[in-house]
């Protein structure tokens, strides 16, 4: 059974809402005592979500860790193009954005902690350095090429994008995500014509990201995959930054796959390797449970996991307000990406994997 866990319904976080601002002020007093981490754990200092008993004793954590899950940034992420404009083009305008908070305190990260409480990732970030960073390009390409993130961010230039976030448990956010079109990133490749599929590859660093030294049974690096129609979709995206800021490390620092449409499992973080094929590859999970994780992977309320409904989803307003929303047919993206998917289906069926 895979390694996921699902907080219940009854579950809120110890803190309250914080702004940013008071945020850091906090942290600062609590670093002036001397506290550091244990404080931002014991105390519920910081307004994050609950710790899940993580403290500075954690074998998983360095004395390089960071307070809080606003603190990790790189100093050194690139911040050209900062602040981006908003396209208006893709804005979700029947809720509001999930608090920033809330977005960098709740996630998934195997490659950072793959037992116990999955979703408290940044405690763990603290031995990672995402940059200088550069992506391999291989496989079906006109020329084996390598890119510094740095260098795409200046030639493609980066916009803002708020979309809505789904991911398979059946949790969604709402983010505001800064970045490019995939579509350019892959131009910039340039594949060969008969390159039918793409694939990514994330870091694999175990000496810097503790769940892959502890989780033996996964085999790392994380690698996902996508047909070249879904990746030169114009709303497929590569998020450098979130909420006006660079990527925090637990959001998958330096950059990301963002594919409103999908689950979230299929937005590969820290991207550190592309490869042009020219058949369906396999995917991460797809290969660990292939009756529960298919390739598409698309939202579709229809399709029930085999071990939960996807009908509806407990959306994030912040730490503390979570609100149960139906889940829309392509996470609400279907005029953009529907005419992709001319067989998923529009009614309910059961136990089909795609």
């Amino acid at each position: 059974m895979a390694q996921i866990h699902l907080r219940p319904d009854w579950h809120i976080a110890e803190r309250d809402a914080t702004s940013q601002s008071a945020y850091h002020s906090r942290r600062r007093f609590i670093r002036k005592l001397g506290l550091g981490g244990i404080a931002a754990t014991t105390l519920g200092v910081g307004g994050g979500l609950a710790t899940g008993g993580i403290t500075t004793g954690d074998p998983g954590r360095s004395t390089g860790d960071p307070d809080g899950p606003l603190d990790t940034i790189p100093e050194n992420a690139p911040r050209t193009g900062l602040p981006a404009t908003r396209n208006a083009d893709y804005v979700v305008p029947e809720r509001p954005q999930t608090s920033r908070l809330a977005a960098s305190s709740y996630n998934n990260y195997y490659e950072f902690i793959s037992q116990g409480d999955l979703k408290t990732v940044w405690p763990l970030t603290g031995d990672y350095n995402p940059f200088p960073h550069t992506i391999e390009v291989r496989g079906l390409v006109e020329e084996k090429t390598t890119f510094d993130v740095d260098d795409l961010i200046r030639q493609i230039g980066i916009e803002e994008r708020i979309c809505r976030f789904r991911c398979v448990e059946a949790w969604s956010m709402t983010i505001p995500w800064i970045g490019f079109p995939l579509a350019g990133l892959i131009a910039a490749c340039k594949p060969l014509s008969k390159a039918t599929h793409v694939r990514f590859y994330s870091v694999d660093r175990p000496k810097e990201m503790p769940g892959i030294r502890n989780a033996r049974w996964f085999d790392f690096p994380y690698y996902e995959a996508l047909r070249m129609d879904e990746a030169t979709n114009e709303l497929a995206f590569v998020a450098t930054g979130m909420y006006g800021e660079p990527l925090p490390k637990q959001n998958g620092s330096p950059l990301r796959l963002v594919l409103p449409w999908k689950y979230g499992y299929k937005g590969a973080k820290a991207i550190s390797r592309i490869e042009f094929v020219d058949e369906q590859p396999p995917t991460f999970w797809q290969d660990l449970f292939p009756k529960e994780y298919g390739f598409l992977s698309n939202v579709n309320p229809n399709l029930p996991h085999p071990r939960w409904t996807q009908a509806q989803e407990r959306h994030f307003l912040d730490e503390d307000r979570i609100e149960r929303i139906p889940t829309q047919l392509f996470n609400g993206y279907a005029g953009l990406v529907g005419h992709l998917y001319p067989d998923e289906p529009t009614e309910f069926r059961r136990g089909v994997v795609r």
